[in-house]
């Protein structure tokens, strides 16, 4: 899948970008600072210079202003799987790729953006609407390719899709979701990629 969806919730007020964007920029850089649980809409306010209720005109909460941030992320770590599928192959190699670019992009921000992945980690223990719209993804990236992999006869077709695609889901999930790969972390690197090749014997035709 080289179009990612975009994971962009919905937010009320006026459609003005150039404001919004200034407001999650801000943000951003709050957030990365002093974390989002420390940092409310009055502080942002006094950063940006705006005041409480006009910031209240184009977000409703501060979590839909973290919905957007938390999207951003998750957009972000989506475009490196998109980039590390493109030249695979075959769709046990794209099973793989996409694996351990989860894997890599999740722990990438762990390390170096650790305040912007605790937002992630909050949106998916929520769960927030683009941490439901990122498993989503995941998943309907599975399929696709269980799909192909079906197609060119790499996989078995006897168990039904949804059941495989959930199978799958399950396994890499301790390792993809934000909130469970902070407890995985150490493992991770290495369970992408036998994992991997536990699920692709379990396809095996």
């Amino acid at each position: 899948m080289n179009d990612s969806t975009p994971l962009v919730p919905h937010s009320r007020g006026p459609q003005d970008h150039d404001v919004r964007t200034q407001i999650v920029e801000a943000a951003t850089e709050h957030f990365s600072h002093y974390g989002y649980e420390k940092t409310t809409v009055s502080d942002l306010a006094k950063v940006i210079g705006f005041s409480k209720a006009y910031i209240y005109k184009f977000f409703d909460s501060k979590q839909a202003i973290g919905e957007v941030i938390c999207s951003n992320c998750l957009n972000t770590i989506m475009k490196a799987v998109d980039e590390a599928m493109s030249a695979a192959p075959t769709a046990s190699e794209r099973l793989r790729q996409t694996f351990k670019a989860l894997v890599e992009a999740g722990s990438d921000l762990f390390f170096h953006e650790r305040k912007l992945f605790d937002i992630a980690a909050a949106a998916a223990s929520g769960p927030w609407p683009s941490a439901r719209a990122y498993e989503d993804h995941v998943r309907q990236l599975i399929a696709q390719i269980v799909v192909e992999g079906r197609n060119s006869g790499e996989f078995e077709r006897k168990t039904p899709l949804d059941e495989t695609v959930s199978a799958i889901h399950l396994v890499m999930r301790p390792y993809i979701n934000p909130l469970l790969l902070q407890h995985n972390l150490d493992l991770a690197p290495e369970a992408a990629v036998q994992l991997s090749n536990l699920i692709l014997r379990s396809l095996a035709p």
